[in-house]
């Protein structure tokens, strides 16, 4: 607990859309506390880094992520702790087989298991049935179907939605694709764990330092057409709207939202017809108004 106090100036409040509108939604909403994070932990002065680099490749963890994800596995993101005094909201729902994930998705295939996205989560305090905290629909990283929303905010949880009840040095594994979340903190003490997201060797979660064509290639990549630009970006889902989309009708290629996208050259035409169609109706209107005025003279 040393190394959490010394660091309590980094916590950050949780500021995320998953848990946009959780005060608005009665079994998410809480009280007036937040839940708050801190990061950077194995990078931290060797007398407080070291239970954080332990627990990084503990032998538990170690052999059965070797299992769920396959031999050659590596830490995608974190670790996190994550810290809720009595009355911190929830988190809304997120995650479930469907729609299909690239980053984290399940699969079995001959008797084996095979998962691209495990969070393994460390207990620091008790979590005892009822405290709120971690939950999970059991099963869901299976779906084939879409997650309710009402499920998601908790409005209508159909009976699916479990809270994992845990002891301090408890050490939970769950597939990042089942949908998961958090209920309300009710407990006088304080909620505490640290997470660490790992993924198989071929997965990638976050980008890299290395990321755009000139990161990974060198300024030669500034020769390049945009299109050809975009499929030299480095692995990631998490990319933050970075990434150029190619697309193709099969005669030529183009990115999605550009000017040679011609679901941008529909819009535009369509607004030039509207444009048109206004034109012509206040033309008619001022036409008809006109020969109304005459008519008027004439009389």
């Amino acid at each position: 607990m040393r190394a959490t106090r010394r660091s309590m100036r980094s916590w950050i409040r949780r500021e995320r859309s998953s848990l946009a509108g959780c005060r608005e939604v009665p079994r998410l909403s809480g009280g007036d506390s937040s839940r708050i994070e801190l990061t950077g932990m194995l990078g931290w002065e060797p007398e407080y880094l070291k239970p954080f680099r332990k627990l990084l490749v503990n032998p538990w963890v170690v052999s059965r992520l070797n299992e769920f994800s396959g031999r050659g596995f590596r830490l995608d993101h974190g670790p996190l702790l994550i810290s809720a005094k009595k009355g911190a909201e929830g988190h809304r729902l997120h995650g479930g087989g469907e729609p299909f994930s690239q980053a984290t998705w399940y699969h079995q295939q001959n008797g084996k298991i095979y998962c691209r996205g495990i969070t393994v989560a460390w207990q620091l305090a008790n979590c005892n049935p009822g405290d709120g905290g971690f939950c999970i629909v059991p099963g869901s990283h299976k779906n084939f179907e879409p997650t309710p929303d009402e499920v998601r905010t908790m409005e209508d949880d159909m009976g699916l939605v479990e809270q994992v009840s845990m002891k301090a040095g408890d050490l939970l594994f769950f597939a990042e694709t089942a949908t998961h979340g958090a209920l309300p903190w009710t407990a006088e003490h304080d909620c505490r764990s640290v997470l660490y997201k790992y993924a198989s060797r071929a997965a990638a979660r976050a980008v890299g330092k290395h990321f755009t064509p000139q990161e990974r290639y060198g300024d030669w990549t500034n020769e390049l057409t945009p299109e050809q630009q975009a499929v030299l970006y480095g692995p990631g889902v998490h990319h933050g709207g970075r990434l150029p989309i190619l697309n193709s009708d099969g005669k030529k290629v183009w990115i999605e939202g550009s000017s040679k996208d011609p679901a941008k050259k529909s819009k535009k035409v369509k607004k030039a017809v509207k444009k048109a169609a206004k034109r012509v109706k206040k033309a008619a209107k001022k036409a008809k108004k006109a020969r109304k005025a005459k008519k008027n003279d004439c009389r």
